[in-house]
């Protein structure tokens, strides 16, 4: 008798994904879901960098924090019309709270419309 367990031959394993299901799967996925989701990380990981995590100042990176927070105002701009205002809105309040959190942390801020993102959104104020 064998200790070893046979095999299913249809059942994927790691090595070998089940591409066609993924497909499936993230064609499945409304466009607005994907955006948004996007946007989370892009905000999560900014805060991230700009220290507002639990360790703070272990993880403050300006520099990053400005590509990603460029990079959802791009995002947010862009797609705004396209997930309308229900889902936008909150994006736009998340956005411009890290790009307020940005001045803050900045030994030497910006000018006003200078800011990351700023180019997309106009200048941000407190």
């Amino acid at each position: 008798m064998s200790d070893q367990t046979p095999q299913q031959p249809d059942a994927p394993d790691a090595a070998n994904p089940d591409f066609d299901s993924m497909t499936r799967d993230i064609a499945e996925v409304p466009a607005v879901e994907v955006i948004t989701t996007v946007a989370v990380h892009l905000m999560s990981s900014a805060a991230v960098n700009l220290g507002l995590a639990e360790e703070g100042a272990a993880h403050k990176d300006l520099d990053e924090a400005r590509k990603l927070i460029q990079a959802l105002a791009g995002l947010v701009t862009a797609s705004a019309t396209e997930i309308g205002s229900y889902h936008a809105a909150p994006l736009r309040d998340g956005l411009k709270s890290l790009q307020l959190a940005f001045r803050e942390a900045s030994v030497v801020p910006d000018e006003p419309g200078q800011g990351p993102g700023e180019k997309f959104t106009g200048p941000v104020y407190g």
